[in-house]
């Protein structure tokens, strides 16, 4: 690209120019109406979730390229749908740019978000730029689901095992080592760089949703019922969840009030990065896996015996970490008793509005 090129603003090309070359993007046979049009399959039902994304608050040019603004963006809808259950069908991009804004760092930009998407045959099927003061990017994610395999967070029951998907804590750990270059001296490169890609590349746990169904499957067919049954069966095993982008303590203390219930939590179960044995406290461990965010695993209540099949098929840092109890506490427990117990709540998190 050369110097002209790269230097090349959004408002010397103005919003039909940019539009122009974004469209390469989106599927052409989607783009060029006023809206579109996404079928579902037969029977299912259409989720949809929107995030914003804000510069100087999601991402900012210290700690991530334009491709990986891109990437997060992406994944973090992505991720929304995997908590609800459902598979991606496309997402619609809204972009608020100053016209300051250099066209190549828009293009590196989508360019990050069709990196993500293509991962999961997802496209990008429309949008709106706009100008504005500060960047901010708006996507609206679409999927689909059964209605019988829709995971709420109001669906937990007492007994339940609570279940992560994998390690927390890497993606606030990746941003402490962005921000801070004097950190982590006691860690070598690969290591360094595989907590930082966990920052600026989280994968979306839609991987789960197919072993999720295979297990709930094969609990039914273990004892040989008919199909109507089967269908009965799984309606009658709900299960749990929602995604971890804003903390693993957050999501289990939403989860519970969303059912009206409480949960025990067990201090050594909670899986984080090995790396963190000898490079952070057992405090500054912890603190990151309840309190970092950003590391987009799923977090599910299901039945004790699913519950153990499941984190065997999945393995690579799945755990049950706890279960759901009654009365309206969340409850940290260390059984070594090296800890005292601790009361989580969402004040120890970050929150948009809090002081």
């Amino acid at each position: 690209m050369n110097n002209e090129l790269s230097s090349l603003q959004v408002k010397d090309i103005g919003e039909q120019g940019l539009l122009e070359r974004l469209r390469r993007f989106c599927p052409p046979e989607i783009i060029g109406d006023d809206a579109a049009v996404l079928v579902t399959a037969p029977k299912q039902s259409l989720v949809v979730t929107t995030d914003v994304l804000v510069d100087g608050v999601h991402f900012s040019n210290v700690t991530t390229s334009p491709e990986d603004a891109g990437w997060r963006a992406a994944a973090a809808n992505l991720s929304d749908l995997a908590a609800m259950g459902a598979s991606p069908l496309g997402i619609t991009v809204g972009l608020g740019l100053p016209g300051e804004v250099r066209v190549s760092w828009v293009e590196r930009l989508y360019q990050g978000m069709t990196e993500c998407l293509q991962k999961y045959n997802t496209p990008i099927v429309g949008g709106d730029i706009v100008r504005s003061p500060v960047t901010t990017l708006a996507i609206t994610a679409f999927g689909q689901v059964f209605p019988d395999r829709i995971i709420r967070r109001s669906a937990a029951i007492v007994g339940d095992a609570i279940v992560v998907t994998g390690v927390h804590g890497a993606s606030r750990a990746g941003l402490e080592l962005l921000l801070h270059l004097e950190l982590g001296q006691d860690l070598n490169d690969v290591e360094k760089t595989d907590l930082i890609r966990a920052h600026q590349r989280p994968q979306p746990r839609l991987d789960v949703l197919p072993i999720l169904e295979k297990i709930l499957n094969s609990q039914s067919k273990i004892v040989r019922l008919s199909e109507v049954e089967v269908q009965n069966l799984k309606s009658k095993i709900p299960v749990a969840g929602m995604d971890s982008s804003d903390g693993l303590a957050d999501a289990i203390i939403q989860i519970c009030r969303a059912s009206g219930v409480g949960a025990i939590l067990e201090y050594r179960q909670i899986p984080v990065p090995k790396t963190f044995n000898h490079w952070l406290t057992e405090d500054q461990a912890l603190a990151y896996a309840l309190y970092g965010g950003e590391d987009f695993e799923l977090v599910l209540c299901l039945p004790q015996e699913l519950a153990s099949a499941f984190v065997q098929h999945l393995g690579q840092g799945a755990a049950i970490i706890g279960s759901i109890t009654s009365g309206s506490t969340v409850l940290l427990h260390d059984e070594q008793k090296k800890f005292p117990d601790q009361v989580l709540s969402l004040s120890q998190g970050f929150q948009h509005f809090g002081q």
